[in-house]
């Protein structure tokens, strides 16, 4: 069994104007992670990350505390297979 996985990753709060996407992506490069991070029209931040399932663990509870003056209220999690779709870690604009 693999021990990659993939994960759609949606944080409610203060995510937004605190430098959120460049905090995921430092950590998600940091990790070896590929996907990307994007605000939403509706204030959340998203990420969809693939990798080892232990290194995405580990950046949930980076993204779980976010950068300084971010405040996280909510974090959804959607698991996915891994398929390998991604190169880099990117931050969509």
């Amino acid at each position: 069994m693999s021990n990659n996985a993939g994960a759609r990753i949606r944080l409610v709060g203060r995510v937004q104007m605190v430098g959120f996407r460049w905090f995921a992506r430092r950590w998600a490069e940091d990790f070896d992670l590929s996907g990307w991070v994007r605000n939403n029209l509706d204030g959340t931040v998203e990420v969809e990350v693939e990798g080892k399932r232990s290194r995405i663990d580990v950046l949930l509870e980076e993204l779980k505390k976010g950068p300084k003056h971010a405040i996280v209220e909510d974090v959804k999690v959607t698991w996915f297979p891994f398929e390998n779709k991604f190169r880099t870690f990117e931050i969509k604009y």
